[in-house]
């Protein structure tokens, strides 16, 4: 599976949720996460996707625990199962517990 089809599925998945899977882009700040996904009740989280088994460039893991060290939340999505565990943390209300 591509990680085009994840994103993909991801985002439709969340909007489905009544919430928003925003592409992330930051010109000048290479490594940030995929997506931003804001969902309702004015949380947020991001989510670095990858092709199943891929993993974090350095640069990506040193993003990652920088917003973590923030206080934000970070998912890394490389897969069908993962996408539908996240989505259900989501529907449950006890991701940002």
């Amino acid at each position: 599976m591509l990680e085009k089809d994840l994103e993909a599925k991801l985002t439709k998945r969340i909007k489905g949720l009544g919430g928003w899977s925003a592409k992330f882009v930051s010109p000048g700040m290479s490594g940030v996460p995929d997506r931003i996904l804001l969902l309702p009740g004015g949380q947020m989280l991001f989510v670095e996707m990858k092709k199943p088994g891929q993993k974090l460039r350095p640069l990506q893991e040193k993003r990652k625990r920088d917003l973590e060290q923030m206080g934000f939340l970070v998912r890394v999505v490389d897969s069908n199962y993962k996408i539908e565990s996240l989505c259900l943390a989501i529907e449950r209300g006890d991701l940002f517990d």
